[in-house]
Formats: structure tokens, sequence, C-alpha cells
């Protein structure tokens, strides 16, 4: 049973207003998948603040279109199911990786970012990007290194002169 013409366009406003705001997506082949599998996805998509959904493809093209993701109009062939991230640009892309080696039905067919897209075989890289937190951590490290370095380049004389006495006193007897 169709959806009447009413229902067509809330969801092309659904998923226009989530690709509008999303960092990455990805589209995927789901043909094999059970219903248990679909949920558990669905879940695990939720888990990790994804928004999942299975769109026929003239809707989803109709949906991207004046997105940055409009590019993943060519790659919309078949069963097809859009994962758009919300927080941070690699939780869909770790969602069907993880789910893709498990079950090999699911196929990534395309990944987008930055209004780009790349074949489903450059998932991996998308899937490596760092989390919010993650990189505001590598961020930390790089501004805490430089003076940690001058703190310890600052204190090495005392240090080594220090250990000059220690090793003298060693020698003399330990007194």
């Amino acid at each position: 049973m169709g959806l009447k013409l009413d229902d067509k366009k809330a969801l092309v406003a659904e998923v226009n207003a989530v690709a509008s705001t999303a960092q990455s997506a990805v589209a995927a082949h789901y043909r094999g998948l059970t219903v248990s599998q679909m949920t558990s996805l669905r879940a695990r998509a939720r888990k990790q603040g994804v928004y999942m959904r299975v769109v026929k493809n003239t809707l989803a093209r109709k949906a991207v279109e004046g997105t940055e993701f409009s590019c993943l109009g060519s790659a919309l062939k078949g069963p097809t199911i859009l994962a758009f991230s919300r927080e941070d640009p690699g939780s869909a892309a770790r969602v069907v990786k993880e789910f893709a080696k498990e079950n090999e039905t699911l196929v990534p067919l395309a990944v987008a970012i930055g209004g780009q897209v790349y074949p489903g075989s450059e998932l991996g890289r998308v899937a490596s990007l760092p989390t919010l937190n993650e990189a505001r951590a590598r961020f930390l490290g790089l501004l805490q290194a430089p003076l940690s370095q001058f703190v310890r380049t600052i204190a090495e004389p005392q240090a080594k002169f220090a250990r000059l006495l220690a090793a003298y006193r060693d020698k003399q007897g330990g007194a």
C-alpha cells in the first residue's frame, strides 16, 4: 500500500529538516535483512544519535534537494536506507560499518560529508573521524604539549644538579 500525497510531503519535509542540520550521511542497501536485524540496526542508530530512515529513492532525492547531501542523488538506486549523523560526522558511518561487519547483506553505497560524495568503500575513513569529545581531548593535548615540554626544559638543570649531588654522595659512601 502506497503513501498518500500528504504523507509523502510530510516524509520529505521530515527528512529534509534532518538533512539540513546533519553533518554526514550514509546510503546503504538493506536487501536481505530480516525485520529483527533492521530493528537492531535502528536501535544502534538511536543510541549513537543517528537518524535512520528507509525512504523511496524519488522521495529521498526530493528530501535532500537543497541540502549539502543533494550529491547523494545519483547513488540512490534500489532498496536504500539513509543514515544521517546529527552530533558528530562519523557516527552514522560507524553504525553502518559495525553492523555491516556482522551482516553482509547491509552494503554501503555512498558516504556524503561536506557536500562531497564518496563511494561506500570510503566508509572506514569517515567512521574513523573522532567524536566531538575525542577531538577536544586531542586539541587540549596539542595545546598542553609545548607548555609541559617548556616546564621540563626549565626544571632539567636543577634535576641534573640534584642527580649529580646524589651520585657524589653515593660515591663518598652514602654519608
